[in-house]
């Protein structure tokens, strides 16, 4: 007894094409032909479709699983073991990006409670990059310090981020003259600009201990969308973001006590 292929395709819940892709690709061939040239499909032809389904819908290539349809010595043991190693490592980059996502929606959720209008007004050039917030969620999410700072950030007004910005702009321009007027970056002017940065952090955020606030600008230096948080682009210089690590950690070997803030 033969089958059409149309009758193929709704056994199988294939479309036609696909057969006739099969066909042409050497990997299921009909065993007949009817008087007018129709393909006839076997019953062993429906077993090693049903075979090549399967291996299909675990996302073995076409080639691959032509290899273990047309040689009876394939191991297809090994070829199923190296497939499940695969899609294993799948899974774990799914669940990573499952985790991202509900992140990335947590970010969106408590973040700063400005409409799109305010925070142009408010932060001009300065970027909030979701990528960048996302991944320090992800980092910092069992933090107490990361937790505390997030919902101080959500529970200020537009009037208390007008001034945090207004603060940091005038720190910027501090910090780049002590840098353009090539200050070492371990000296007074520079560490006490690292200092009042921590105060300013300690302030409106969250405590910021020296060895928390060491962490940040060892961020500032290794990520450019974290530094662009501090200093919009168009402000930034070729080695800024090093010279002001540096000065945070010689501020920090100055103060004898980590948690003291004056």
């Amino acid at each position: 007894m033969g089958y059409s292929v149309g009758q193929v395709s709704r056994f199988a819940g294939v479309t036609v094409r696909t057969l006739h892709h099969y066909d042409k690709a050497g990997l299921l061939s009909p065993s007949d032909r009817s008087p007018a040239g129709y393909r006839i499909y076997s019953d062993a032809d429906l077993a090693r479709l049903q075979q090549l389904l399967f291996y299909r819908e675990l996302g073995f290539p076409l080639d691959e699983i032509a290899t273990i349809l047309e040689d009876p010595q394939a191991n297809a043991l090994d070829h199923l073991r190296a497939r499940h190693h695969v899609l294993n490592d799948q899974i774990i980059k799914l669940q990573r990006l499952v985790e991202v996502a509900e992140q990335a929606m947590e970010v969106q959720q408590t973040g700063v409670k400005l409409t799109p209008e305010e925070r142009f007004e408010v932060f001009g050039e300065v970027s909030f990059d979701l990528s960048y917030a996302t991944e320090a969620q992800l980092k910092w999410q069992h933090s107490e310090g990361h937790q505390r700072s997030m919902a101080r950030a959500a529970a200020h007004s537009k009037e208390d981020w007008a001034q945090i910005m207004a603060e940091g702009a005038a720190w910027r321009r501090r910090l780049t003259a002590a840098f353009d007027a090539e200050e070492p970056a371990d000296r007074e002017r520079a560490m006490d600009l690292a200092e009042e940065h921590r105060r300013h952090i300690t302030r409106w955020f969250t405590p910021c201990p020296t060895d928390m606030h060491g962490r940040i600008a060892d961020d500032f230096a290794a990520d450019p969308r974290a530094f662009a948080l501090l200093v919009p682009p168009t402000e930034q210089r070729p080695g800024l973001a090093s010279y002001l690590r540096t000065a945070v950690h010689a501020n920090a070997v100055r103060q004898s006590d980590p948690e003291r803030d004056g």
